[in-house]
C-alpha cells in the first residue's frame, strides 16, 4: 500500500541512479472501477513534465526510478479523462456516498491491482494528515502507550463521488451518477454542505425532478439561495417538478420581481397553481395545502376506480386517501387505497367509502389543521371551500410542521416521503 503523501517531493532517477527531478504528481485515467496510475508529473529545476507510466520501473515511498536516461520535456497537458491526484483531489471536499456527508480528502491510498498501480481510495481520518505532517509513526506509538484511539477512516473510490469544482464533471466515471440515487432527504444534506460553486456542479448533473425532490427537503434560506444562483429558465423548470404547496412557499420568499420572472416562465397550468396558493394566508389550510390529489366520482365502481387511477398515473403527495366527489366537485366520501383493492370489482364506490369525512375550511389555521390530523390519525386531510368543494389536501408533515421542533420535522418529512410518494 503506498501514499500519495509518501511519493510527493521524492526523488526520481535514472537508469543511472542520477537525479531528475521530484515527485509533483501522479496522473489517474477515470472510467474503472479502481483508475489506474497512467503517468507521473516530474518537478525539474525549470518546468514540469510528464512522463508516461510506461517509463516508470519502480516506484515506493523512497521515490520513482525510470527505465530510461532521457526526458520529453514537452509541456504537460492533461487529458480529458484523466485527474490530477494532488492537484485535484487532495484536500479537496468529496461526497462519501455511503456516509451520506461531505469530507475532505487528507490522503490518497494507492495499491497493486491485476499488475498496475491504481488509485483505490481515500484516506478522510485523523491518520492521514498526521501521515503528511511526517509523525504518523511517533503518534502511533504515543496514542497506543495512552490506550488512545487514532481516528482511521478510509472510502473506497467506488464509494467516492468528487463535487469539487476543479475536477470538471467529464472527468468523472458517470458524472454525480450515485449521488442522484440517494434519497431526496440525503442529497439535501450533502448539497447544503457544500460551498455555492461545488453546488452548482451537482446541480447541473443532475434531472430537475432529483433536484425538486431534494430542494423540497432543504431549509428555506437553502432553497431561495440556489433558485437564485440557477439560471432563470432552469429555476422554473424544477418549480414545476415540486409539489405545488412548496413550490408556492419558495416563490413567496423570493424578490417580488424574481417571483413574477419565474412564474411567466413556468408552464400555465403549473403558474396559475403557484399563484392560487400564494392567495391564501400563510398560516393557513389554504397556504399549506397542497393542490396534487386523487379524486373520482361516486358513481364508479371499485374496478372502475382502479381503472381511472391507472390512467391518471397519479404523481400526488399521497394515493393513500381517495377522495369521492359529486358532479360539482364537492367532498362526498373518502376511502383508502386498501378498501378500494379488497372490495369487489362491481361494488360502487358509494358503498365502500366512508361517507362522513373530515375536512378542514380554506382559511383554518396551522393548529387547527394539526388537531384535526393528529385527533383522527389522518396521514392528509381534505381542504373544501365555503360550498365544501374539494380544494387540496393538506398532508400529515405539513400539517405538523407548525408544533414539531425542526429536528422532528425531518425526521417526519424523511418518514413520509419514503412511504407516501
Amino acid at each position: 500500500m503506498l501514499y500519495l503523501s509518501q511519493l510527493i517531493g521524492r526523488p526520481v532517477r535514472d537508469t543511472r541512479d542520477e537525479p531528475m527531478g521530484k515527485v509533483a504528481d501522479l496522473i489517474v485515467e477515470v472510467g474503472e472501477r479502481y483508475p489506474p496510475v497512467t503517468g507521473l508529473v516530474v518537478a525539474t529545476d525549470r518546468r514540469k513534465i510528464f512522463l508516461h507510466w510506461s517509463t516508470v520501473a519502480t516506484m515506493d515511498a523512497t521515490g520513482a526510478r525510470l527505465n530510461t536516461s532521457t526526458l520529453d520535456i514537452a509541456k504537460f497537458q492533461q487529458r480529458p479523462d484523466e485527474i490530477r491526484l494532488k492537484v485535484d483531489l487532495m484536500d479537496k471536499q468529496i461526497v462519501d456516498i455511503d456516509g451520506r456527508r461531505v469530507v475532505r480528502v487528507n490522503d490518497i491510498s494507492l495499491d497493486d491491482v491485476e499488475g498496475s498501480l491504481r488509485l483505490v481510495a481515500v484516506d478522510v481520518g485523523a491518520a492521514g494528515l498526521l501521515r503528511r505532517l511526517g509523525i504518523e509513526g511517533p503518534f502511533r506509538t504515543l496514542a497506543r502507550n495512552l490506550r488512545l484511539p487514532l481516528q482511521e477512516r478510509y472510502i473506497d473510490w467506488e464509494d467516492v463521488d468528487p463535487v469539487e469544482s476543479s475536477i470538471a464533471s467529464v472527468k468523472l466515471r458517470v458524472p454525480h451518477a450515485r449521488l442522484a440515487e440517494l434519497h431526496p432527504a440525503d442529497l439535501a444534506s450533502i448539497i447544503d454542505q457544500l460551498v455555492p460553486k461545488d453546488r452548482a456542479g451537482v446541480l447541473a448533473s443532475l434531472a430537475d425532478e432529483a433536484v425538486a425532490d431534494a430542494m423540497e427537503e432543504m431549509e428555506p434560506d437553502t432553497q431561495v439561495e440556489i433558485l437564485e444562483d440557477l439560471e432563470p429558465e432552469r429555476a422554473a423548470d424544477i418549480l414545476e417538478e415540486m409539489s405545488p404547496d412548496d413550490a408556492a412557499d419558495l416563490v413567496a420568499d423570493l424578490s417580488d420581481a424574481a417571483r413574477g420572472e419565474l412564474l411567466a416562465l413556468m408552464q400555465q397550468d403549473e403558474a396559475e397553481e403557484v399563484q392560487g396558493l400564494l392567495g391564501y394566508p400563510e398560516n393557513s389550510a389554504g397556504g399549506s395545502m397542497t393542490t396534487e390529489f386523487i379524486a373520482v366520482p361516486a358513481t364508479l365502481t371499485a374496478a372502475q376506480a382502479i381503472d381511472r387511477l391507472r390512467e391518471l398515473e397519479p404523481d400526488a403527495e399521497t394515493i393513500y386517501y381517495v377522495y369521492v366527489t359529486d358532479a360539482d366537485m364537492r367532498l362526498v366520501g373518502v376511502l383508502s387505497l386498501r378498501d378500494l383493492i379488497v372490495a369487489k370489482p362491481d361494488t360502487p364506490i358509494s358503498q365502500v367509502m366512508y361517507d362522513e369525512p373530515v375536512a378542514v375550511g380554506l382559511l383554518a389555521d396551522e393548529e387547527e389543521v394539526a388537531q384535526v390530523v393528529a385527533r383522527y390519525n389522518l396521514l392528509a386531510v381534505p381542504v373544501v371551500d365555503d360550498e365544501r368543494r374539494l380544494q387540496g389536501i393538506v398532508t400529515i408533515d405539513d400539517a405538523l410542521d407548525t408544533v414539531m421542533p425542526t429536528g422532528w420535522k425531518r425526521r417526519l418529512r424523511r418518514l413520509y416521503s419514503r412511504t407516501g410518494r
